[in-house]
């Protein structure tokens, strides 16, 4: 079966070079939560689209702090460019102090994407824990703006605490669709939680889905990504058919540094999206 997790042909490059930031402005900030928020960039010059495949990443510069990998959390079918991201390092701290006209620059897109085209006429079940919905997000739109194409669509999120739900008002809106089911779970509930309480594989069983037929994708930490898989495996959807992201350790963006090596491969090329079959052996090596 031919690998359909490949950069789209139509993914444009910084003509200067790879490792030149081009820049955009900050067309509008919002907060999420208390550490997370979300930047709406634009080009400083011109207004073309940035084309980008759905699960690909941009290095993200703040000028004189550095550059991190942040996943494009917008729609590939909508203009501008939108990240969504946790403050918890330096550059990111940077970035949560950013207003509306700074200026940050952007490497990318990079990667490789989620097989929303390979999907079609399949079920799908999306699985996100915490900041892993921001890199599905853009799947979802593509999905939903295309959902005849596909069979049941499903997803299943899990968050800490109700105070660490991201998109609020996007997740009612999906929910109140009658082509799409959405759950949540919370590891820790307060008073006025009336919802799920459990790890995120609690969901599985509720999704009703057909396994034989089914894609998965799967975002978060990477032994909640684990032991998702495994529980799919276990309710016998095809391993190959598991889809992960693997944001790790990445620091140039185009396989330079080594620093993203993954066994014999680079999550920066070879990912961040893999099938489980590619990595299901390294998932467990300690120390890789």
């Amino acid at each position: 079966m031919a690998s359909v997790l490949e950069v789209p042909s139509d993914t444009t490059f910084v003509s200067a070079g790879p490792m030149v930031p081009r820049p955009f402005v900050v067309k509008r900030f919002r907060k999420e939560t208390d550490d997370t928020f979300t930047l709406e960039l634009e080009p400083k010059e011109g207004r073309s689209r940035f084309v980008f495949g759905p699960g690909q990443f941009n290095m993200v510069y703040v000028y004189g702090v550095g550059e991190v990998p942040i996943s494009i959390s917008g729609s590939p079918s909508t203009p501008g460019l939108i990240h969504t991201t946790r403050a918890v390092g330096t550059v990111t701290k940077a970035m949560a102090k950013l207003k509306k006209g700074d200026i940050v620059g952007i490497r990318g897109p990079y990667g490789t994407t989620w097989p929303v085209k390979e999907a079609r006429s399949h079920d799908v079940v999306i699985v996100a824990g915490g900041i892993g919905l921001p890199p599905l997000r853009g799947a979802i739109y593509e999905i939903l703006s295309n959902r005849k194409d596909y069979g049941k669509v499903v997803l299943l999120y899990g968050v800490r605490t109700p105070a660490d739900i991201l998109f609020k008002d996007e997740l009612e809106q999906w929910r109140a669709r009658f082509d799409m089911e959405v759950f949540i779970t919370v590891d820790r509930a307060v008073s006025e939680w009336r919802g799920n309480v459990g790890v995120v594989t609690t969901l599985i069983s509720k999704a009703g889905f057909d396994p034989q037929n089914t894609i998965a994708m799967i975002v978060g930490p990477e032994v909640m990504m684990r032991f998702t898989a495994l529980e799919f495996i276990k309710r016998s959807v095809k391993p190959d058919s598991i889809y992960l992201s693997m944001e790790r350790n990445m620091k140039c963006g185009i396989g330079l540094c080594g620093h993203c090596q993954f066994g014999p491969m680079f999550v920066c090329k070879d990912g961040p999206v893999f099938r489980y079959t590619q990595i299901k052996d390294l998932l467990v090596k300690w120390e890789i």
